[in-house]
């Protein structure tokens, strides 16, 4: 039927007809298209901004933009030219598109996990951080005044993150908001109780004192419950890293015993993609052990 259609239209007249299909579609669907490119493009840039807003870390747009070509662009180049000159051009293509890809991706990945670990920095301070607060409140001061001494005395992030609110109540902010701003930049479920328990005792009256306590023993009870998890759950994350690690070191005493039996793989389209599923296959595999030893405390 295809080739039916091919001799009486010829292969412009397909074309013509392909190209008009593809505008008809795209016509539609125009807006969802500008959207998905926006959230590709500035909308990544937008994304690595606020999140270095929430580390406190000063960054020009320009130089976002800057580094986001250098990561896909600049790298898929580089390697586009390395691995042509030195392997083969096939190849560079090839590892220059999966360069490119990757570079674009991986920003946003690498953004959540450093706000999560500065999160988890922020988490095992609150002890201390709390411990402070009760203390100056007992001596007499007021809740500010308590906070610039936990500013005072303790490293970043809670620092920083008790500075801000100073900083946000010194021009005007009501302290019941700035504490609600800090819930938000600093999801965790110990934080939420901490200015939940925070705005309604400055509502309703009661002792601050007492309660930076008690939220205090519930937070070391918590990482006290978290670190027998991880001692439970570490010889499954063990298990899975060996799995994972299996068909490389397999590969790689293969290659050393017999490196002739091995080249097609790397000189063979179908040898580069039996390594790209077998790669897909062995991150699948570890994705899913990763996801079945977590057990959020």
């Amino acid at each position: 039927m295809i080739d039916g259609i091919v001799r009486i239209l010829g292969p412009k007249g397909l074309i013509v007809i392909i190209g008009f299909a593809i505008f008809l579609f795209s016509y539609k669907h125009s807006q969802s298209i500008f959207d998905w490119v926006e959230k590709q493009t500035f909308g990544t840039r937008t994304f690595i901004l606020e999140h270095l807003e929430l580390l406190f870390i000063e960054f020009k747009p320009d130089h976002i933009t800057y580094c986001l070509l250098f990561l896909s662009v600049g790298l898929s180049v580089i390697t586009l030219t390395i691995v042509g000159i030195l392997v083969n051009w096939t190849v560079g293509v090839i590892l220059a598109i999966i360069v490119a890809f990757i570079g674009f991706k991986i920003p946003k990945p690498i953004m959540r996990k450093m706000v999560k670990a500065r999160h988890k920095q922020y988490s095992g301070q609150m002890v201390d951080g709390l411990t402070l607060l009760s203390n100056g409140i007992r001596a007499g001061l007021s809740l500010p005044q308590s906070l610039a001494m936990v500013v005072d005395e303790m490293p970043a992030p809670i620092s920083q993150e008790f500075g801000l609110i100073l900083q946000q109540n010194k021009i005007g902010v009501p302290l019941e908001e700035c504490f609600d701003n800090l819930a938000k930049r600093v999801p965790l479920q110990d934080n939420d109780m901490f200015v939940s328990s925070i705005n309604i005792l400055r509502e309703t009256g009661g002792n601050l004192a007492e309660t930076f306590d008690t939220i205090v023993g519930v937070i070391r009870e918590r990482v006290r419950l978290k670190q027998k998890i991880d001692q439970l759950t570490a010889s499954g994350l063990f298990q899975g890293y060996v799995i994972a690690a299996m068909p490389f070191a397999i590969g790689l005493i293969y290659y050393v015993s017999d490196p002739e039996s091995m080249m097609p793989l790397f000189t063979t389209p179908l040898g580069w993609v039996a390594m790209g599923v077998a790669f897909m296959f062995d991150m699948a595999g570890l994705f899913i052990i990763m996801k079945i030893v977590k057990i959020e405390a």
